[in-house]
């Protein structure tokens, strides 16, 4: 399996810049025109890809009244399942023109299936890769079907323990995928930031060996922007046009004003990061002369003794470096010298 992939010529891995991912997710309001507006929006916020989500709603729950299927507590307390996801889903009869505005604006777009007929439908559509989500990543079958396309494959692990996830690549190896990529995800909506564990993504990276990005669900930029420092060289992020449209996502969604901050800062970090190598950098070049050196600072005559009255460490840095001081002190002059001049070996007997 490599260690990078590779989406629609772009490289995704450990040294490359962060690829950030816009998720429309239930966003579009239930609007087509809302959802190819938030695409602009996207693309023009800096976004590399953008991602939706496949299903309808029978293919994700049933439509009944039994208690096991109103959800509890949280964002969406008191909500019946089957409810939240019709209104969440992105139609299928709408993937077709948001494919096309994506490729027309260049900006790259796929999706998270949620059944078989799912992947097929995208298949038909040509999506460049896909995206597991946290929920599915006991779906071995589901798992199986998208690596068995040879399409690059991203799985998030959010609530999985380190057996689940890797059980997930295996099935992923078995199923002949190629390009793998695992984002860390805490799957809390809002996720606290006091419980992401940023340390998990280089841990994940050592565990697997694969390139590790992250599904960040916690409010603000901060946390992503933080991410690529640790490591993650994806970041998905939910967008909206506005919050105060309401919707079952907007609560922890970016703004397009909010998402360019996090484009700015995603690159700005990764471009922070250098290669940790001890070399002087080109800023530093020009300063170079205000460092210490030791100069003449009283007229020391042919064949004087140097001493702490007539040299001294002082700024500009033309001189011998301080640290030779010692070793200069108590031998002479081999010409006159002026004060201000500065200390080189070439005067020293």
């Amino acid at each position: 399996m490599q260690a990078d992939i590779k989406i629609e010529g772009r490289v995704l891995g450990p040294g490359h810049p962060p690829y950030v991912v816009a998720e429309l997710s239930a966003n579009h309001g239930g609007s087509l025109e809302r959802a190819l507006d938030t695409l602009n929006a996207a693309k023009a916020a800096g976004a590399d890809a953008v991602k939706l989500q496949t299903y309808t709603p029978d293919a994700m729950t049933l439509d009944v009244d039994h208690p096991d299927f109103v959800i509890k507590g949280g964002l969406w307390d008191g909500r019946k399942l089957y409810d939240l996801y019709q209104e969440a889903q992105t139609p299928l009869d709408w993937h077709r023109a948001l494919f096309e505005r994506a490729r027309s604006l260049g900006i790259t777009i796929f999706s998270t299936p949620f059944d078989d007929t799912a992947i097929d439908f995208l298949e038909a559509l040509d999506t460049p890769a896909y995206k597991i989500a946290s929920f599915e990543l006991l779906d071995h079958a589901l798992i199986a079907r998208a690596a068995s396309t040879g399409k690059p494959l991203i799985i998030s692990t959010g609530m999985a323990s380190q057996a689940e996830i890797s059980e997930a690549i295996e099935v992923t190896k078995g199923a002949g995928c190629q390009q793998l990529l695992l984002l860390h995800c805490v799957s809390g909506y809002p996720t606290p930031i006091d419980q992401i564990n940023l340390r998990r993504i280089p841990a994940l990276s050592a565990e697997t060996g694969l390139p590790i990005g992250l599904s960040d669900h916690t409010l603000g930029v901060e946390v992503s922007v933080a991410a690529v420092a640790m490591g993650a060289c994806l970041i998905e992020k939910h967008f909206t046009l506005a919050r105060s449209d309401g919707g079952p996502d907007a609560a922890f969604s970016l703004e397009p004003e909010e998402f360019a901050r996090l484009t700015h800062g995603a690159a700005s970090a990764f471009a922070a990061l250098g290669d940790g190598l001890s070399a002087r950098s080109a800023s530093e070049k020009a300063n170079m002369p205000f460092r210490r050196s030791i100069y003449v600072v009283k007229d020391i005559g042919q064949g004087e003794t140097f001493t702490v009255e007539n040299l001294r460490a002082i700024r500009p840095g033309y001189g011998l470096p301080p640290k030779h001081l010692p070793e200069i002190l108590g031998r002479s002059a081999r010409v006159p010298l002026s004060r201000g001049a500065r200390l080189n070996w070439d005067v020293i007997e």
